[in-house]
């Protein structure tokens, strides 16, 4: 988790998916947190098969989910990633 999390890019991008989750109603699917990697593309203006690594390095290392609708492909935290991440931290 923590070499995925090495990468200001990945750093940023869970950040911001974390963040988000952590505005989310608990009880609620993965689907209310998701979001499309297309729009962090643009968001961190990285070209998109760049961000699309990220995306899949973060997965490689569980800290992230993913799910094809279409043509977008959306992402969202792993809670329990998370989790144990902030154990690891809060010593």
């Amino acid at each position: 988790m923590f070499k995925a999390l090495s990468n200001p890019h990945r750093l940023r991008i869970f950040k911001e998916l974390s963040t988000r989750l952590a505005g989310q109603v608990i009880n609620e699917p993965p689907e209310a947190i998701q979001n499309c990697q297309c729009k962090f593309a643009e968001h961190l203006d990285l070209a998109p098969s760049t961000v699309s690594h990220h995306f899949k390095e973060l997965r490689q290392a569980g800290l992230i989910h993913m799910k094809r609708e279409g043509k977008n492909v959306l992402f969202w935290v792993d809670d329990k990633a998370t989790k144990a991440l902030q154990a690891l931290l809060t010593v």
